[in-house]
């Protein structure tokens, strides 16, 4: 018998018909044709997806657990979501809720190089929550988020990343952005003594982003921001494995498109591919996640899993500095908190207030 992962469907459906929604799931994420037409038995027995459990959750939807085969993955991350939720994710009554993985599968692609105690190590920052902020707006040209980033870090800010939609555009070139914002950090850092780390935002395809990571390397980083979804688990998994000096943040966009859990991909699937940090919207912000679903995605982020490093949860998406000491109650030290825009709103008292929160977080008493 192959080795198994069990991926946990919620379902929507009658109670008549489950038995049989289960069972074509099953049969959709592993070989997609009619049983009858397979002659092998081994296929039949060891490939075929087995549902394992159907529970009934109320309201007309169902937990169906459903063993998978190992053998069907091999050692490519696209191919994981591929046979956990390819050809289903199409069909508008399913979610994927939770998946559970062997022990050999989850340490294949080896997780987090340095996770919350490397970057713990990395910074010297012991016993406190992180503190970061983006570079904003759009549009900017490069000595403009230069000059913002040297305010930043005169406030005495943790990280400074860039927006996530901040790429190599005509306007803010990736080489000469990076060049122009770690020239400035480094000129507060022999100023104030105070060391500011700068994330740049690798994207593009996979020879792009590998290029941007040497560049930002050459230049002294040692930490990148890469959005998953976007550039593919493939190449992110790439990415992660061959460079393993370089801490990366994780960025969520176009995670919500998925109808994948967001503690599954997010403290899992992101974790197990070597996101050190993990970006997702906080509750209470611009967009519609819930404090138990937060909760779930820094359990699982920080959690024992397979021996794996902890990936440091960042809530982020609206965040005010009035909200730090609910942030730190709720979320304790593990964390980094990431206030963007609304520090930006401070305008020319923009370093005064980067000082004002990081002062918060320097000086909260966890309970």
């Amino acid at each position: 018998m192959s080795s198994r992962l069990i991926a946990v469907y919620h379902v929507r459906s009658d109670a008549r018909a489950i038995d049989s929604r289960a069972n074509a799931i099953a049969v959709e994420q592993s070989v997609e044709m009619p049983l009858s037409a397979i002659e092998d038995q081994s296929i039949l027995d060891e490939i075929v997806g087995k549902v394992e459990d159907i529970s009934d959750l109320g309201n007309g939807v169902f937990a169906v657990r459903i063993a998978l085969s190992a053998d069907t993955i091999g050692t490519d991350p696209g191919q994981l979501i591929n046979m956990l939720f390819g050809n289903t994710s199409l069909q508008d009554d399913v979610t994927l809720h939770d998946a559970e993985f062997p022990d050999d599968l989850a340490r294949t692609w080896q997780g987090p190089h340095h996770g919350l105690a490397g970057l713990r190590e990395r910074t010297g920052i012991k016993g406190r929550a992180f503190t970061c902020t983006a570079l904003k707006p759009q549009g900017l040209a490069p000595e403009r988020l230069a000059e913002l980033a040297a305010r930043f870090a005169r406030g005495g800010i943790d990280y400074i990343k860039d927006d996530h939609g901040l790429a190599d555009q005509n306007y803010s070139r990736f080489t000469r952005r990076v060049e122009a914002i770690t020239a400035a950090l480094r000129e507060v850092e022999r100023e104030t003594g105070h060391r500011a780390r700068y994330v740049p935002s690798v994207t593009g395809t996979l020879d792009a982003a590998q290029g941007y990571v040497i560049e930002a390397r050459k230049a002294g980083l040692d930490t990148v921001m890469v959005q998953p979804m976007i550039l593919g688990l493939s190449n992110f998994q790439h990415l992660t494995l061959f460079n393993p000096m370089v801490a990366f943040f994780a960025h969520p966009a176009l995670a919500g498109a998925s109808r994948i859990a967001p503690a599954l991909l997010f403290g899992k699937i992101f974790r197990m591919l070597g996101a050190d940090t993990i970006v997702f919207p906080n509750h209470g912000g611009r967009f519609g996640y819930s404090p138990d679903t937060c909760r779930d995605i820094a359990r699982t982020a920080l959690g024992p899993w397979h021996g794996l490093q902890g990936a440091v949860p960042v809530p982020a998406g609206g965040m005010s500095r009035e909200r730090v000491p609910e942030m730190l109650d709720f979320y304790g030290p593990d964390v980094m908190l990431l206030i963007g825009g609304a520090l930006l709103d401070a305008r020319e008292r923009l370093t005064d207030e980067t000082a004002a929160f990081v002062a918060e977080v320097k000086g909260y008493r966890y309970g």
